[in-house]
């Protein structure tokens, strides 16, 4: 049997990660899984700093992994609409494929700071539960860490510009 196809994302905050994994996981008829979906229903309203969020995605990721991979080897595409914006994040997602040989695709979206940030204060307004975290702080703050994929790193990549938002 095929394997199914691992899908995921690099893009700095407010780059429109998400919005392209939705729109990914529906036309290809793929199932979809989100780590902020996931934390927020395991460990409401506990994320309020990086710190948080880095304790918590943590504790996901190991029976994370295995599920993803119980959905690929099952052949059903998988979109994951988790941030691949380091170089050890990216390591786990390549230990998640390759540890099964299930092809994939990394998709990049490159966006300006100003789209970024425009599109986070869009997101504050519209979705109000996450104005304390979605701030330009946190973005600053995230952008320091933030790594865009390297050839060398071996990923089929996709590469997006974002510059409208």
């Amino acid at each position: 049997m095929n394997k199914g196809v691992l899908t995921f994302f690099c893009g700095k905050m407010g780059a429109g990660k998400t919005t392209r994994a939705h729109e990914i996981a529906q036309s290809s008829n793929a199932v979809l899984v989100s780590e902020d979906e996931w934390l927020e229903a395991l460990y409401p309203r506990a994320i309020t700093s990086l710190d948080d969020y880095l304790q918590y995605s943590a504790r996901v990721k190991p029976q994370m992994k295995k599920l993803v991979q119980s959905i690929l080897m099952a052949g059903t595409d998988v979109v994951m609409d988790f941030p691949a914006n380091t170089l050890a994040q990216r390591q786990w997602f390549k230990a998640i494929f390759s540890e099964i040989q299930a092809p994939h695709t990394l998709v990049f979206i490159d966006a300006p700071d100003d789209v970024c940030k425009a599109q986070i204060a869009k997101r504050r307004t519209e979705q109000p539960d996450r104005a304390a975290t979605d701030t330009v702080a946190m973005f600053e703050q995230l952008t320091r860490h933030f790594v865009p994929p390297a050839v060398e790193e071996g990923f089929n990549t996709t590469v997006i510009k974002n510059l409208s938002g």
